[in-house]
């Protein structure tokens, strides 16, 4: 034993090396068995396993370098370099520890996503819960990760001394820092306000700078809306706050959906109105709520029909629209292809009672541009 010690005397890089070797691997050893026997007890509930599954490798090394940095606390050899490894070895634990809380949080929005899934048909009360989750948690996990980082920059001397001339002048710096991140912390509170008041959710179906999309991801600070033809529109949090915008499935994901038709005076309606009704039962889009034919509006050459139609969806509204209207203009072309709009005109006779086609006395028959023309 008095051999060893010497050596270590001898050699204090050798002595340094075996004691941080030594705590990673009791560290090790001591997280396999911990990991092993919470592993088998957490097989009854889903939370803690969603727990051990998002920590496990945070955790591990957690462990590993408190181990080290408790093997090395009674080391005075050499001190040049050990003030070194214990700051460094300070610096890991906070980022670990950190890193940890991240996981945690990411461990509990990730099981109550999982508890809610927005597979079922009746997804309006999952959407709006994965929303509240994730947009908190992601703010969760921003602020956890800011404190980190300060935590790190506090260890170091020079940095704190920072600080303290900072908070001496805190009245200039507090403004200098508003309005520097006037942005970041705008849409940060935005994110809280649509997590609490929800004016969107996951899969909300909306209309925003006159586009047709899906909200397909909420972040701290932006939301990816999904186009129809697969672009991607990114909006910042903040306007949704501040501008006006249609939310399609704010309360609901029912929708009307309406089909324009222009026809001529003469076209009988009831007709119309049952071939209306037998698209409609026939078609799997149809939610069986509204089913109308009005006329709506009319010209000096037609009338224009108005036929709502209701769906579960807005996919499902767009398609059964398409094909309303498709089917009833088959319809009419092949029943009634004299119904469609038409042009009429009248052929008045002249202010002096002749025809205005027939050929005058000793001349050629006026062009037909002579007649006056109305159109009704």
């Amino acid at each position: 034993m008095e051999e060893i010690d010497a050596l270590m005397t001898a050699h204090p890089w050798l002595g340094l090396c075996l004691k941080t070797l030594a705590g990673a691997l009791v560290g090790y050893v001591v997280h396999a068995v911990v990991h092993r026997i919470a592993l088998r007890a957490a097989r009854r509930y889903a939370l803690a396993e969603r727990i051990m599954h998002f920590t496990r490798r945070p955790f591990q090394w957690l462990l590993i370098l408190l181990l080290v940095h408790l093997a090395l606390a009674d080391a005075t050899q050499p001190a040049a370099v050990l003030g070194l490894v214990r700051q460094t070895l300070s610096i890991l634990i906070i980022l670990l520890v950190t890193a940890f809380v991240v996981r945690l949080i990411a461990a509990l929005a990730d099981f109550v996503t999982i508890s809610h899934p927005v597979t079922v048909t009746d997804n309006l009360r999952a959407r709006s819960l994965h929303t509240k989750v994730l947009v908190l948690a992601r703010t969760a996990m921003f602020l956890v990760g800011l404190l980190g980082v300060g935590s790190v920059l506090m260890t170091f001397p020079n940095v704190r001394q920072v600080g303290a001339s900072l908070l001496a002048s805190a009245g200039v710096a507090g403004i200098l820092a508003g309005l520097a991140a006037r942005p970041v912390l705008g849409n940060l509170i935005a994110g809280l306000q649509i997590a609490l008041t929800q004016p969107i959710r996951l899969d909300d179906v909306l209309i925003v700078e006159n586009e047709w999309g899906r909200v397909e991801e909420i972040t701290e600070t932006y939301v990816v809306i999904r186009i129809w033809d697969e672009r991607r529109l990114i909006v910042p949090l903040e306007y949704f706050i501040q501008n006006p915008f249609q939310n399609w499935t704010r309360n609901s994901s029912q929708l009307l959906g309406s089909v324009f038709l222009w026809v001529d005076f003469r076209m009988p309606l009831e007709p119309l109105r049952a071939r209306l009704k037998e698209i409609v039962e026939g078609a799997p889009e149809w939610d069986r709520r509204v089913c109308v034919l009005q006329v709506t509006d009319t010209s000096e050459r037609a009338m224009q029909l108005r036929i709502l139609v209701s769906a579960p969806s807005s996919s499902t509204t767009w398609d059964l629209r398409c094909k309303v209207r498709e089917q009833l203009l088959v319809h009419l072309q092949e029943n009634y292809p004299d119904m469609l709009p038409q042009v009429r005109a009248t052929i008045a006779p002249s202010a002096h009672g002749e025809d205005p086609v027939a050929a005058p006395p000793g001349g050629r028959a006026g062009p037909p541009g002579d007649a006056v023309t109305e159109a009704s």
